[in-house]
């Protein structure tokens, strides 16, 4: 990339990432909390400053000069004092990412994302469309006044009608992230026992949360993702939290949402529906992932 470039893809990521973060930004300057949409920024360990950085990918150099501040631009906030920029190396005037020590410094990291991925791929394993979302529902069952997870949104049923959908309904949860927020009332009745240790083994091409965890694992592959693929998961991760929510216990139609009411047969085809829309977009991207592992990986020890 040439300097003007570099800083036209940069400008161009900044205002893409501060469009879609500009909301959450001015409700954290209010002391004010969104209960579907900070989700992202309060489950997953990253800021908008984070996500606001640009990488351009593991395969581009762009010349260093570019994240310079004379160009009329703030500087990264990634450089050091020295003008080294994290997980970047400079050579002969051009910088691009330190695949060498990623390769040596996180090689066993890579390789988990990449057995992870693959395995829960669609081409690779059977996609799991019965959980109705059912999660949500768990995490709530047994519950009292003052101990559900959004206190400030109120239950769409009552309280023993949430729990009689629990119990009447079979839960297949195979996610550890969700399963681990399950009550010590539902988790016993989950068919499955995930655990960190299985989630190569259980995570599913059609489970939410394994489609919304494609932006953790894109933020942990920068500076080798390029951030066009990491905003791309973020907007999927965002758009299937509301499916999240909407299918959920809780009534979010205050915030200006619908409702998907998996309590009902009508409710579970159309979670099906749109859970199938879902699993094909988060296969497109977890695909663009593994073309990234799958070129910086050498080949043996992603055989198999």
């Amino acid at each position: 990339m040439t300097v003007p470039e570099a800083q036209a893809a940069r400008r161009a990521h900044e205002q893409r990432a501060d469009a879609l973060t500009a909301a959450h930004r001015a409700r954290r300057l209010r002391g004010e909390k969104h209960p579907v949409e900070d989700f992202l920024f309060t489950y997953y360990p990253f800021s908008p400053a984070r996500l606001r950085r640009w990488h351009p990918g593991w395969d581009v150099a762009y010349p260093v000069s570019a994240d310079d501040d004379a160009h009329g631009r703030p500087a990264i906030t990634d450089v050091d004092d020295h003008g080294r920029r994290s997980w970047y190396v400079d050579t002969e005037g051009l910088r691009r990412a330190d695949v060498q020590r990623y390769l040596t410094e996180r090689a066993d990291a890579l390789r988990f994302m990449h057995r992870l991925l693959r395995s829960s791929a669609l081409t690779r394993r059977r996609p799991e469309f019965g959980c109705f979302g059912l999660h949500e529902w768990a995490m709530v069952h047994g519950l009292q006044p003052g101990q559900q997870r959004h206190e400030d949104l109120p239950l769409r049923l009552s309280q023993a009608e949430t729990d009689a959908v629990v119990e009447r309904e079979r839960l297949v949860c195979s996610h550890i992230d969700a399963f681990r927020f399950f009550t010590p009332t539902s988790a016993p009745r989950n068919s499955l026992e995930p655990t960190r240790q299985r989630q190569v083994e259980l995570d599913n091409p059609a489970c939410l949360h394994v489609g919304m965890d494609l932006y953790k694992w894109a933020m942990k592959l920068t500076p080798l993702v390029p951030s066009e693929l990491v905003l791309d998961c973020f907007e999927h991760a965002r758009a299937t939290r509301v499916l999240d929510m909407e299918a959920s216990p809780y009534d979010v139609r205050p915030l200006g949402y619908g409702v998907v009411p998996i309590e009902t047969p009508e409710g579970k085809a159309e979670y099906v529906r749109l859970q199938r829309k879902l699993a094909e977009g988060a296969d497109v991207l977890r695909e663009r992932l593994l073309e990234v592992l799958g070129a910086v990986l050498p080949a043996h020890s992603i055989a198999g």
